[in-house]
């Protein structure tokens, strides 16, 4: 990943030579301040920036993806689309359930290595989505098809509904699924690991 650096009298243009450097607007820089230069008896201090463009990281983050999988064992082609301003990894592999794991787990302890080596590359966090064969684009409806599922039997019922544990991520899918439910709401319980949704009527 490679890191420009530009000086200026000050920050803002030591900015603005680094968008007419690199011919980049602002918004796809990431910019970080460094130690001011000192200036000699009759100059004055500069101010240093390091700089790295966002396609560079959206790059880099792909052939660390590629190198680490292939370190694992695993054969795999990785697509890279954008969603909005966050890129997005999808992996398609000779062994999608192993790297999936239980649960998703695997997936999930990838996404964690990825970001770590990211935030040190980086030097502060860069968001990004990795999946596998579109696993949790299926989970999600999956998760939400359930939900809306229960939330009419406790409609009905007027019993509340304790959900399976889940992940932080899973929980919140249950949360907005329901969010604008006229007839139940949600709360999280439980302490972590085990923390689950529960589905409550709403009183009329």
């Amino acid at each position: 990943m490679e890191k420009h650096r530009f000086i200026g009298k000050t920050k803002e243009e030591a900015i603005e030579n680094a968008k007419i450097g690199l011919q980049e607007l602002e918004d796809n820089l990431i910019i970080k301040e460094l130690e001011p230069i000192k200036g000699g008896l009759f100059k004055s201090k500069k101010i240093e920036i390091e700089v790295i463009e966002k396609r560079e990281v959206v790059k880099d983050i792909k052939n660390f993806l590629n190198k680490l999988l292939k370190d694992l064992g695993f054969n795999a082609n990785i697509e890279v689309k954008m969603n909005g301003e966050v890129p997005a990894y999808t992996i398609y592999s000779d062994n999608d359930s192993l790297l999936i794991g239980k649960s998703g787990k695997n997936l999930q302890a990838l996404s964690i290595v990825a970001n770590q080596y990211v935030k040190k590359e980086v030097g502060e966090s860069f968001k990004f989505l990795i999946d596998v064969n579109a696993y949790k684009e299926k989970h999600e409806r999956s998760l939400v098809r359930l939900a809306k599922k229960i939330a009419r039997e406790v409609a009905t019922t007027k019993i509340d509904a304790k959900m399976d544990s889940m992940n932080s991520y899973e929980r919140r899918i249950i949360h907005n699924a329901l969010a604008n439910n006229k007839k139940v709401y949600t709360e999280s319980e439980g302490e972590e690991p085990n923390r689950y949704v529960v589905i409550k009527s709403k009183e009329e």
